[in-house]
């Protein structure tokens, strides 16, 4: 699958800003099941001291500022990104190292023992700002994992019963919805799917992270794409303890509660990872501090479209 992603960001600020510092998580990284082709970013007004890096969770991460006041901010960043499924050999062995492992085996991996190294995912089976442990996420996530059931099955079916119980619906929290109260109403967004999830399975002690990205959306039939329509998805990251005899494959298996999708290393090619976290504050695609714009209005536009590379 070949795609040109834009994703547009403008914010309208009341007062003027003076000066503001920004950080950005836009450029998509190079992936067992995805290429980035192209990546372009236009910042008006025009930024200063721009700097990149790659952030501890492996993602592309800008910082640029903004020196001069301004009443308005647009980011459009464009991106053209190859996906593809991970070979079939791999995937076998991904496969038969996960089908005798349960869920239990799974979690012991994430304990503190004295003198030994703990798996590289640990760090994700902890608590988060929008992920956090509670006993109310245990339990309902408790009747998907019976004893001894497999790991990737307890989670699959947990994916399944938050797509079926949850409704989707647009407006119905924002970023501040603590997850515990998107579990009491079972309504929300992917993002409030995906923190509810993360909750569930740091709750019963797994590892996973909050991936955001993209997905390819298809029109109604006889209907034409619409520019700006998409929007940014979230969904999550299983790890997948220690499969130490399968190198150079990520140990993800990736689990997008909102359409009851999974598979390795994305649930699908025609799924876009921008960036992974803990949660969605690590993985923000834009925010900043600001001096003055004490009041803003914000809109972001997303089309995702397929390419053909020449």
């Amino acid at each position: 699958m070949k795609l040109r992603i834009t994703h547009e960001t403008v914010y309208h600020y009341t007062p003027s800003v003076e000066t503001s510092q920004h950080v950005a998580h836009l450029q998509a990284p190079m992936t067992p099941c995805q290429n980035c082709h192209q990546h372009t970013l236009d910042i008006q007004p025009e930024a200063s001291k721009l700097s990149s890096n790659i952030d501890s969770f492996g993602n592309h991460r800008l910082y640029f500022e903004l020196p001069t006041p301004h009443n308005t901010l647009t980011v459009r960043a464009q991106s053209e990104v190859e996906t593809f499924l991970i070979e079939e050999k791999r995937m076998a062995a991904l496969a038969k190292f996960s089908q005798n492992l349960s869920w239990e085996s799974a979690a012991a991996a994430y304990h503190y023992r004295a003198g030994l190294a703990s798996d590289v995912g640990s760090g994700f089976s902890y608590a988060s700002h929008h992920a956090p442990i509670d006993m109310a996420f245990a339990i309902y996530a408790q009747s998907s994992f019976a004893p001894g059931r497999n790991l990737i099955e307890s989670v699959r079916d947990l994916m399944q019963r938050i797509h079926t119980e949850f409704k989707y619906e647009s407006f119905s929290t924002d970023i501040t919805t603590p997850a515990l109260t998107v579990l009491g109403d079972k309504r929300g967004v992917c993002q409030d799917f995906a923190h509810v999830m993360l909750a569930c399975l740091r709750s019963l002690g797994l590892a996973a992270r909050y991936v955001s990205g993209y997905l390819l959306t298809e029109p109604p039939p006889g209907q034409a794409r619409l520019i700006g329509s998409d929007a940014s998805h979230a969904w999550i990251s299983l790890r997948i303890p220690n499969p130490t005899a399968i190198e150079g494959t990520e140990s993800w298996y990736d689990f997008d509660p909102t359409n009851n999708r999974d598979g390795w290393c994305s649930p699908g090619n025609d799924y876009v990872r921008l960036a992974v976290g803990r949660d969605f504050a690590d993985v923000s695609p834009l925010r900043g501090v600001l001096q003055g714009g004490t009041h803003h209005t914000l809109n972001v536009s997303v089309t995702v479209e397929p390419l053909l590379f020449s």
